[in-house]
């Protein structure tokens, strides 16, 4: 989960988390007791779990999500918004920019593939806020040493996730390609369930090509079935 401020002085909570008591506390001393936080944006669309905490925490705040967040939880207050759609984005295009992998099912039938979800990068920062879609490698120290090469990956079930159709692999390679130029000057990925990957000495395109090149054999599966 992060906090964004918007320049009016008013907050953005990007995904639901439930907090423990100290982080909570924080949480509230930073935004007024919660009176700030004016949206939660509930960017994957199987990260459901923790809304309903999020809601009852701050029910004054915009809960926005995926059409799968309000298929899920029907009992939540949400926002008649989608997150996916261009124009909820453009609501919140003052301090983010949005990116929706292509050539990949959305909301695949298959619940164990989190291949997509909708990134976000915080402009005036430049961290990027991703949840499964860019994956960070943690190695061990040894482990790196013998086995160097790239810590940024997409999510390891991406042959399951590639639209079953001609062109779906080409279709990725080139969103990636593009959001690596798009968002070359990003600076840190925060990476959900993994951590914080720091760009350091590289670009956030030299990063995205070397995923796509640890990714090159699932891509070339794929074209050699589906074309």
């Amino acid at each position: 989960m992060s906090l964004v401020r918007r320049p009016d002085g008013t907050f953005i909570l990007l995904d639901s988390y439930e907090l423990h008591e100290s982080a909570q506390e924080e949480l509230m001393a930073l935004t007024y007791g919660g009176s700030l936080i004016k949206a939660v944006l509930n960017v994957h669309p199987f990260h459901t779990i923790h809304c309903k905490f999020i809601e009852e925490m701050l029910p004054h705040a915009r809960l926005i999500g995926t059409r799968r967040h309000y298929q899920e939880k029907p009992d939540l207050q949400w926002d008649p918004a989608l997150i996916e759609d261009p124009a909820t984005q453009q609501e919140f295009a003052d301090v983010f920019d949005f990116s929706i992998p292509a050539g990949v099912d959305f909301i695949p039938e298959d619940e164990s593939v989190h291949v997509s979800s909708v990134m976000v990068k915080h402009r005036e920062s430049g961290i990027v806020h991703v949840d499964d879609t860019l994956m960070f490698l943690d190695l061990p120290s040894l482990v790196d040493k013998l086995v160097p090469g790239p810590r940024l990956r997409f999510h390891p079930k991406l042959a399951d996730g590639l639209e079953k159709r001609a062109g779906a692999a080409d279709d990725y390679v080139a969103w990636a390609k593009s959001l690596g130029s798009d968002w070359v000057d990003a600076k840190m990925v925060c990476a959900a369930h993994n951590g914080i990957f720091r760009l350091n000495g590289e670009t956030f395109a030299d990063a995205m090509d070397e995923a796509l090149d640890h990714a090159s054999d699932t891509l070339d599966k794929h074209r050699n079935k589906y074309g």
